[in-house]
C-alpha cells in the first residue's frame, strides 16, 4: 500500500497523510485508545492500558495482509486510526475483519474517518477478504452513519452485552461484503 495524502476532500484539511501504523507510533495510539477507554462506553475495556501493553496488538497489524493499521498523521503528529483486525479465532473465520476507527478528541468531524475507511477497504481489496464486520456501541449515530456510508448493514444487536460506567450498553453489529 502506498501512502495517501488528501488533497481537497471536503472538511478534511490538506496535508493528511495515511499511512500503516508503527512502532514510533505506539505512544500516540495509546493515548488515543485510552482516551476512549477513559471518557466514553465505545470500547469495552475499563482499565486504561499501558504502551507495552499495546505492543502486541501493534504487532499483529503488519504493514501488509488482512490486518491493517492506518494512521492519519498531520504535521508529523498522528490523529487518529483504522484497523482491520481478525474477527474471531478460528481459521474457517479467516477471511472476515473486524474494523475500527479511533480519532484522536479535537479531530472529529473532519472526514478523517471516511479518509481512513477509504484508505483501508481499498487495501482490503486486494487481500483475501470476504466480509468486514464493525461492533458499534449504542448511541452513536456519527459511528454508525460512517458505517453506512461506507456500505455496512445490520447484523443484529446484543442488547445490554457489555456493562462500563455502571450502565448496560447495546452493541449494533455491522458486516460489509469486501469480495
Amino acid at each position: 500500500m502506498r501512502d495517501s495524502v488528501a488533497g481537497t476532500t471536503a472538511g478534511v484539511t490538506t496535508g493528511i497523510r495515511i499511512r500503516p501504523g508503527a512502532a514510533g507510533d505506539l505512544t500516540e495510539l495509546t493515548e488515543i485508545y485510552n482516551h476512549y477507554v477513559v471518557h466514553t462506553p465505545i470500547t469495552f475495556d475499563i482499565d486504561p492500558v499501558t504502551v507495552e501493553e499495546r505492543r502486541a496488538w501493534l504487532d499483529s497489524h503488519p504493514a501488509t495482509g488482512r490486518h491493517r493499521l492506518l494512521v492519519a498523521e498531520e504535521a508529523g503528529r498522528v490523529l487518529g486510526y483504522a484497523t482491520s483486525s481478525s474477527f474471531r479465532d478460528k481459521r474457517a473465520y479467516e477471511t472476515s475483519v473486524e474494523t475500527s476507527i479511533y480519532l484522536g478528541p479535537g479531530h472529529t468531524g473532519r472526514g478523517l474517518g471516511g479518509l481512513l475507511y477509504r484508505t483501508l477497504f481499498e487495501a482490503l481489496a486486494d487481500e483475501d477478504v470476504h466480509r468486514a464486520y464493525a461492533g458499534i456501541t449504542q448511541p452513536n449515530v456519527a459511528s454508525m452513519r460512517l458505517h453506512e456510508h461506507f456500505g455496512f448493514r445490520p447484523a443484529g444487536v446484543l442488547e445490554q452485552v457489555g456493562r462500563k460506567f455502571g450502565t448496560f450498553w447495546d452493541v449494533a453489529w455491522l458486516e460489509k461484503r469486501i469480495v
